[in-house]
């Protein structure tokens, strides 16, 4: 039987997000108020206080790239990134500590999307990396709050993005990226005309068709009194380690052991944080959870020595934490935290190793034995390769009876990892779904993140190659010899590259299923990357394919090649405001598919861009996604 559950009150939980410490005071991103907002309260729990006003609204923390907001407080200014409802074109702002109406700093910036990059509040600097919305470049910038002034550290149509800053600032660290894991490093010094080559081999200086090696840097700190910088590296390691790099004599990165790990698994070094003086952090995902931990680096041994978990055990254990931020002051973390089944919570790390949390989010109306923790269903491929799975199973508590129709979930990247954790959007509908009758398998084919950079590399300009043929392998040889599931009676739903490999797999494989939800996927490759941002054409072209030299190709990897083969109800949700699959995107799909009468329904919403956020909104999408999959499936 179907639980007796609205899914108001799975979202009756609220979310808490990217935590600062600030004294007494615990800064947080929330949707108290049905739409994303920054907040306040005291240490400890105190009614949250609305910094911004009502009509300002956040977009999601994971997509901003880089910090959605920083607290200043020798300035006595929030420095916020702003957007108009999904449109991500984030402007910085600036609002009274105690709250207040944002107002724009460096109108210089107006016409670009900027991100913020690390802070430094002691001298109100902050690093600023802005988009141009009109050519194909980014400019990376020392950005003085105080002062409202912008230094021009460099620029570049692949990133120039700043990376770290030695403690005086005289010297900074510049990334451009090409793919993932693919980079070279730049350095810029204070009184130079511009930045230099460090480490990689530029995009532009390699002949065609050659291969570089991708190093996967990432996190540089400088060390050695900035002659050295330390980072994460996948060079030693194709699960990641850190290496050391002199700056005097850059040819060759030395690697750097980790001693003193206590979790078992399979998963990535994910990255490298400054704490004070020689104590840095390194974060893990392993098996799909969080693991942070502190320890020194002995510069003279050139090792990293772990003495401490902060969080991947007790209270912090088998989830994943959604953001983090250390307080130097206090040697404390403030940390947003979830699982499969609870939403998330700010807890407080002393540096005793007190966990204090300062929240008591829940679900309302829904016993604990109702939800799904989920369970491994990871398998063996076509080729032999290892896919990571997670099969989410109706609760017994709930009384279904019989083989589960299914429902098959893609996640968005490619390269990205769906993990336990109810953060995110998919987390919330998985349980909806299995207390509805629906088991939900969750897969992270090779593309995904997590299981090493050569596993992640592998989705490089093979959209809908042999990823599509993990999916294909997984429903027709390995689900229908599980018992407990009737895979005739499969749909297949995913978010932007999953809502791409949703329409991939309902066209060229349309006898696996009896419906599809396509929630802001790519339909054809060629126009997809025309309608992008233009700073993000150079990436796409070269980790998918060039849309003048590779016309053929993508068009034989897009959907709308073999639209016409698409047999099952198709359901298509849609922001208006995506500028990453803009709704013209997502409109041709219908449009195509009511043209030759096919049965398909269209979502869309007005206030949303490369997500749903909004409280109404989540509910009626849910709402439509779950009772389409119940027409169609009949749990």
């Amino acid at each position: 039987m179907a639980a007796n559950v609205r899914i108001e009150s799975l979202l009756s939980a609220r979310s808490f997000q990217d935590p600062q410490v600030v004294g007494s005071r615990v800064y947080f991103i929330s949707n108290l108020s049905g739409h994303l907002s920054l907040y306040a309260m005291d240490r400890g729990g105190s009614v949250p206080e609305p910094i911004l006003p009502p009509d300002v609204v956040l977009h999601n923390p994971r997509l901003v790239g880089g910090y959605p907001y920083y607290v200043f407080p020798k300035l006595g200014q929030i420095l916020v990134m702003l957007d108009h409802h999904g449109d991500e074109n984030y402007q910085p702002m600036l609002v009274p500590i105690e709250g207040g109406y944002p107002e724009p700093i460096f109108q210089e910036l107006a016409d670009h999307r900027v991100h913020m990059g690390e802070p430094d509040v002691k001298r109100n600097l902050v690093y600023l990396v802005a988009e141009s919305r009109k050519e194909q470049m980014n400019y990376g910038y020392q950005a003085d709050l105080r002062r409202r002034k912008l230094r021009k550290l460099g620029q570049s149509m692949w990133g120039s993005y700043p990376e770290t800053a030695s403690e005086s600032h005289a010297k900074v660290v510049l990334t451009d990226g090409y793919t993932a894991g693919d980079v070279a490093l730049y350095l810029w010094e204070k009184g130079a005309s511009e930045r230099r080559l460090v480490y990689g081999k530029p995009i532009e200086q390699r002949a065609e068709g050659e291969v570089v090696p991708p190093t996967g840097i990432h996190s540089c700190q400088f060390v050695a009194e900035d002659r050295a910088l330390l980072f994460v590296t996948y060079q030693h390691d194709d699960a990641g380690g850190l290496g050391r790099l002199e700056l005097a004599s850059p040819s060759v990165v030395a690697a750097v052991p980790i001693r003193g790990t206590v979790h078992t698994g399979r998963g990535m070094l994910e990255g490298l944080e400054h704490l004070d003086g020689d104590r840095y952090a390194v974060t893990y995902s392993i098996d799909g959870v969080s693991w942070i931990y502190e320890g020194a680096y002995d510069g003279t041994a050139n090792e990293m020595h772990l003495d401490r978990v902060v969080c991947g055990q007790g209270e912090l254990a088998n989830g994943v934490v959604d953001s983090h931020r250390y307080d130097k002051a206090r040697k404390r973390w403030a940390i947003s935290f979830a699982t499969a089944t609870a939403p998330t919570q700010l807890y407080l790390v002393e540096k005793d190793g007190k966990v204090h949390r300062q929240t008591s989010e829940r679900v309302l109306g829904i016993p604990a034995e109702w939800l799904s923790s989920g369970e491994d269903a990871s398998y063996t491929s076509f080729d032999g390769t290892r896919v990571s799975a997670r099969m989410y199973r109706p609760a017994p508590a709930l009384g279904f009876e019989g083989a589960r129709p299914l429902v098959y979930y893609v996640h968005g990247g490619p390269q990205s990892q769906e993990r336990p954790d109810f953060a995110w959007f998919s987390m919330p509908l998985i349980q909806f779904l299995t207390m509805n009758g629906f088991a939900v398998f969750v897969p992270n084919v090779r593309g995904s993140s997590g299981y090493g950079l050569s596993y992640m590399k592998q989705v490089d300009r093979d959209w809908g190659g042999k990823d599509r043929l993990d999916h294909v392998h997984a429903i027709t040889e390995v689900l229908p010899k599980d018992p407990g599931i009737d895979v005739r009676r499969a749909a297949v739903t995913g978010r932007s590259y999953g809502g791409y490999m949703t329409l991939v797999l309902a066209a060229q494989h349309p006898d696996l299923w009896a419906a599809a939800c396509d929630m802001f996927g790519p339909y054809d490759l060629v126009t997809f990357m025309e309608r992008i941002p233009e700073t993000w054409k150079p990436y796409f072209r070269v980790a998918v394919g060039d849309p003048e030299k590779d016309r053929a190709f993508l068009a034989e990897r897009s959907p709308r090649t073999y639209i016409d083969q698409v047999r099952c109800p198709l359901l298509v949700v849609q922001g208006k405001n995506d500028p990453r699959v803009v709704e013209r995107e997502s409109r041709d799909v219908v449009e195509a598919l009511r043209a030759k009468g096919k049965d398909i329904e269209y979502l869309m919403f007005e206030d949303e861009g490369h997500d749903v956020l909004k409280f109404p909104n989540r509910v009626r999408c849910y709402n439509a996604i779950t009772e389409f999959f119940r027409k169609h499936l009949r749990p």
